[in-house]
């Protein structure tokens, strides 16, 4: 029980720390992440999804003469296709960040017990949420239900402002 136990929490730290070594090892050489790249993470890039999918628009389209019901699931489909390509986005910019976080507890001259519980939170409730907004966008392209996206762009701002607030002569580490 104890060794499976031990070999349990070996195999997350391994989890955890192995993209940390991967970058490492594929970048070679460090270089500055400076504020100017995590300005350029703004939530603002990412507002239009919380109104992308919103129903005054499908209401106003279904006011209009010659509406027909294929229009409008042609019109759900390109809005859940654009909304995608903002998760995706958003994901891989979570994802940059999370990086860069896990290299500085690395690299960190003292233990952050923290910051690394800070990471784990928001990792998991990122997942969590990505996969809600994934569940309900699903059902929204079938017609049924909304999609809301405050809680991904909360996580992630709340994550960027972390790494902002990190000392900038403390931030090294590839982007």
């Amino acid at each position: 029980m104890i060794l499976t136990v031990a070999l349990s929490i070996l195999a997350c730290r391994a989890l955890g720390i192995a993209p940390v070594l991967a970058l490492k090892r594929a970048t070679g050489s460090k270089r500055r992440v400076t504020l100017d790249w995590i300005d350029d993470l703004s939530v603002e890039r990412y507002r239009p999804m919380l109104r992308l999918l919103d129903d005054a628009e499908l209401q106003f389209l279904c006011s209009r003469t010659g509406v027909t019901p294929t229009l409008m699931a042609q019109f759900r489909r390109q809005r859940c296709q654009i909304f995608r390509g903002y998760l995706r986005s958003l994901q891989a910019d979570f994802t940059k960040i999370c990086r860069v976080m896990k290299v500085l507890l690395v690299e960190a001259a003292a233990d952050r017990p923290d910051l690394a519980s800070l990471l784990v939170h928001s990792q998991i409730a990122f997942a969590w949420s990505i996969a809600l907004v994934q569940l309900r966008l699903a059902l929204y392209s079938c017609g049924i239900g909304t999609v809301n996206a405050a809680s991904l762009l909360r996580l992630f701002d709340g994550l960027k402002v972390e790494l902002q607030a990190l000392s900038p002569a403390g931030i090294s580490a590839a982007a």
